[in-house]
């Protein structure tokens, strides 16, 4: 049949159908390549005494195999996301997994702890590149009937990322796959990174701002150098025992931000082209997700810290038995981002808040149980909670994305998602960094038993109250879930 047939073939594909088949691939390869990101920022940490003892790194070199990869994904952020509206978010996009994948090949066949730091900082910074991407592409690509799905996948998996990379790294590391120990949990990034590398080219939109000029190298010098200030204290300072240079550095980053924010006003003032569009702080619904955002970083980093310590040397529970509590959590995950989908269109803050509600509540349960099972709490019992809180948590993260970004300017999703992506990292690294105070105070490293789930259960409290900081928070989110 001919194509100036009026009749339609059998076999041919209305518009809408290949529009919506696009999506679904679009959708396919940047959710692919998140997971990617938020498996590698957490699947070393159960695979780093196996690193330490087959290439003989220090302790120091320990650290940085984790914080070389945390540091240079936070500090490059806002530059990437910049990027992606400069140059165009489909070719960034690329660039970034093209490194991100060459740099875990590097990964998995370094030889030397300083060769593997050296390819961990690489593909922190292609991750940097790479992310900001995946929500400014989701933000210009579905309209608004399809966004809250497509967020919240999203939501879905960097809840499953960040609480399955311990676990999978374990199982991957014990599993000894062809006799390559700890390599795999790096090398299995090769074929999902050529396959988001070959769909891309055809399958995902271009989009840049078109009124956008070069790339502002003063803000990116400043905005790099304010966030390190912070942001490298933060996680290696604990190590270090806090001393005063870890409290001096996150003075002088402040002050740096500072200088930072009047230099990015002035040169938008005079006509230039700031890395950060200050406007974006002028919507109240981006502010308040943004400050959202940090808080629920920093209750990740703090919770799933302690209650990983709590299991193992408060209760006494294997590595395996551990694990039983992170696919609770990781169910539980999935189970409330789905729900959050459903409600996001008619609820908007609302479908957040009350799973903010639901985290501080089922948390509030969980702390009473502790305190009264102590370190005999039944393994049942340590687990099944963690379904209610993973549904609370689940629906914060699989809506609160969506929410933040829902008014602003297609033309700026790149910058904004860079730093909605940035509080997160900061949040991240705040929360560990908390865990001296809240949890190392009153149970130092080497604890057991009740000292340990003593210490858990008044860190619970913050989490709880951290929770309700952010129902607070999100009244500032749109009631609605709208586009801009």
């Amino acid at each position: 049949m001919s194509a100036d047939t009026d009749t339609p073939s059998l076999h041919s594909a209305s518009p809408e159908s290949r529009t919506d088949r696009r999506r679904a691939i679009t959708l396919a390869v940047v959710l692919v390549a998140e997971l990617m990101n938020a498996l590698d920022g957490s699947v070393v940490d159960t695979a780093l005494p196996s690193i330490r003892d087959d290439t003989g790194a220090s302790t120091a070199a320990v650290q940085w195999i984790h914080a070389a990869y945390a540091l240079t994904f936070a500090l490059g952020l806002i530059t990437g996301g910049r990027l992606g509206d400069l140059y165009g978010r489909k070719r960034t996009f690329l660039l970034g997994t093209g490194v991100f994948t060459a740099a875990s090949l590097l990964c998995g066949l370094a030889g030397t702890p300083a060769l593997l730091i050296a390819a961990r900082t690489v593909q922190g910074g292609a991750a940097a590149v790479m992310v900001p991407q995946v929500l400014a592409t989701l933000h210009i690509t579905f309209d608004e009937g399809s966004r809250a799905k497509a967020f919240s996948l999203y939501g879905t998996i960097m809840s499953l990322g960040s609480v399955a990379g311990p676990v999978l790294g374990g199982v991957i590391t014990g599993a000894d796959l062809f006799g390559l120990g700890w390599r795999p949990i790096f090398l299995i990034n090769l074929p999902i990174g050529l396959a988001a590398l070959l769909l891309g080219p055809r399958h995902l939109p271009e989009s840049r701002d078109h009124h956008a000029r070069r790339l502002d190298l003063v803000g990116v010098a400043l905005s790099c150098l304010g966030l390190l200030l912070i942001a490298f204290p933060l996680t290696v300072g604990g190590e270090h025992h806090w001393p005063a240079w870890s409290f001096v550095m996150p003075a002088a980053g402040l002050v740096t931000l500072a200088v930072f924010v009047l230099q990015q006003r002035s040169r938008a003032a005079r006509g230039g082209a700031p890395l950060v569009v200050m406007a974006l702080f002028g919507n109240r619904a981006f502010s308040a997700g943004l400050a959202a955002q940090l808080v629920f970083g920093l209750l990740s980093g703090v919770f799933f810290l302690t209650w990983t310590l709590f299991m193992q040397d408060g209760l006494g529970l294997t590595p395996g038995q551990a694990a039983l509590g992170f696919v609770a959590a990781s169910l539980g995950e999935m189970g409330g981002a789905w729900l959050a989908m459903s409600l996001a269109a008619r609820q908007g803050r609302r479908a957040p808040q009350a799973g903010a509600l639901l985290a501080a509540v089922a948390l509030g349960g969980y702390a009473w149980l502790i305190a009264d099972r102590g370190a005999g709490l039944p393994l049942v019992l340590t687990v099944a909670p963690m379904l209610l809180v993973g549904v609370g948590l689940g629906m914060i993260g699989a809506a609160l994305a969506d929410m933040t970004l829902c008014q602003v300017d297609r033309t700026h999703a790149g910058s904004a998602s860079g730093i909605f992506n940035t509080s997160t990292q900061l949040g991240i690294a705040l929360g560990t960094a908390l865990t001296t105070v809240v949890f190392f105070t009153h149970a130092p490293a080497g604890s057991r038993g009740i000292t340990v789930t003593t210490a858990f259960t008044g860190t619970v409290r913050y989490v709880v109250g951290a929770l309700l900081v952010m129902w607070v928070l999100m009244l500032l989110l749109p009631k609605r879930a709208r586009t801009g």
